[in-house]
């Protein structure tokens, strides 16, 4: 009898060793977070995000990721914020419940900077592909990142082109009273008026207004060369139909939340006399743009709206970030990020002491039959 004991210990110590090292070499799953606005009157925008995000986490599963020794499978946690801050910091909150390793988010301004505290107090690393207001990276969070130019940048090169190119003298300043369109327009009037240009007016609307006639009346009086609105697209689509059908006959510029394919659908030939700026390389410029765009629509059967390539790129340096940190671990990521040297779609990504790009590029577009059409590139 005593002999049958000794001969199984070892048999069963054997087997509790598989089973510790069988546990140990057990697949992980990684959640990343994504938010964006998936309802409302710009949820293309926010899907368009989201499909970005979605086709990098695919791909990455499908050639497969070893983290310090473990099979990593990655898990999208898409999120809506329906462009609402406050729900914005409701899913902020979720996405720190559900684990997730970082988040790809938010998409508007208003939504990026109330969330960035949340995962700033959890250690969770956020990169927005969107959010311009510079406000995001100057609260100081070593959590807080960003994949696009800042307003700081596209205001002024807005205003350079209306002082340079359209030969203005005059402008009146239309925003929708969000951190994003109300950050844009000032950081425009700024630059206006330091380049010498009149600002004639400068007022307020809402994210969620659809009748803009008595605004632009009142402007039509003032007869200025150019009007500058700082808002997304579905109000500034309606804004400048509506401008149109006054017989406005001032070039109506705006930010990157006006510039997207879907315009033309929401002003109609208004377009023809709309000059738009987007934060980042155009996607035609762009070192991998035109096989991006080839993957995405063949997954998606859809247009690029604006920023998922950006979106996607965000994705790959958070999983540059994990294989350099040897770790799944947020804090050990987010100790990653600031030595980020990545190559990818949207071309080289490095960042400074904020979190903001070190090579900040804006383009500015027109439309010529209801398509986008590229200006002009200007680096920052």
């Amino acid at each position: 009898m005593k002999t049958r004991i000794f001969q199984l210990l070892p048999i069963s110590a054997a087997v509790a060793c598989l089973g510790f090292a069988g546990q140990a070499n057990a697949d992980q799953t990684v959640r990343i977070g994504h938010v964006a606005p998936l309802t409302g009157g710009i949820a293309h925008l926010g899907k368009d995000n989201e499909n970005g995000a979605r086709l990098a986490v695919e791909e990455i599963n499908k050639k497969g990721l070893t983290i310090n020794g473990q099979k990593v499978t990655l898990v999208l946690d898409a999120q809506d914020d329906a462009a609402d801050p406050r729900q914005a910091t409701q899913v902020a909150q979720k996405l720190v419940d559900d684990k997730v390793v970082a988040v790809v988010g938010h998409l508007n301004s208003g939504t990026t900077i109330p969330a960035s505290k949340i995962y700033s107090d959890a250690g969770i690393l956020q990169i927005s592909p969107s959010a311009t207001n510079p406000a995001y990276t100057e609260q100081g969070f070593k959590t807080a990142y960003r994949v696009v130019a800042t307003d700081a940048q596209q205001g002024p090169a807005l205003a350079l082109y209306a002082a340079n190119t359209v030969k203005a003298k005059s402008v009146a300043i239309v925003d929708d009273a969000t951190a994003y369109g109300k950050g844009l327009a000032d950081e425009f009037e700024k630059k206006a008026k330091s380049l010498g240009l009149k600002v004639l007016s400068h007022d307020a609307t809402n994210d969620k207004a659809v009748d803009f006639r008595a605004i632009l009346t009142k402007i039509k009086n003032e007869r200025p060369d150019v009007i500058m609105y700082g808002g997304m697209d579905a109000t500034g689509g309606p804004f400048a139909k509506q401008a149109r059908q006054l017989a406005l006959r001032a070039k109506i510029l705006s930010g990157d939340g006006v510039c997207t394919e879907k315009l033309s659908d929401l002003a109609g030939d208004a377009t023809d006399n709309v000059v738009c700026s987007q934060a980042g390389q155009a996607l035609e410029k762009m070192p991998g743009g035109a096989d991006f765009q080839k993957r995405y629509t063949a997954r998606f059967n859809q247009p690029i709206q604006i920023y998922s390539p950006f979106t996607y790129d965000a994705v790959y340096i958070i999983v540059d970030a994990m294989k350099r940190a040897n770790s799944t671990d947020p804090k050990k990521v987010v100790a990653a990020m600031p030595a980020t040297d990545y190559k990818g779609v949207i071309g080289e990504t490095t960042f400074d002491s904020k979190g903001d790009l070190k090579k900040p590029v804006i383009s500015l577009y027109n439309y010529k039959s209801g398509k986008k059409a590229l200006l002009d590139v200007v680096t920052m």
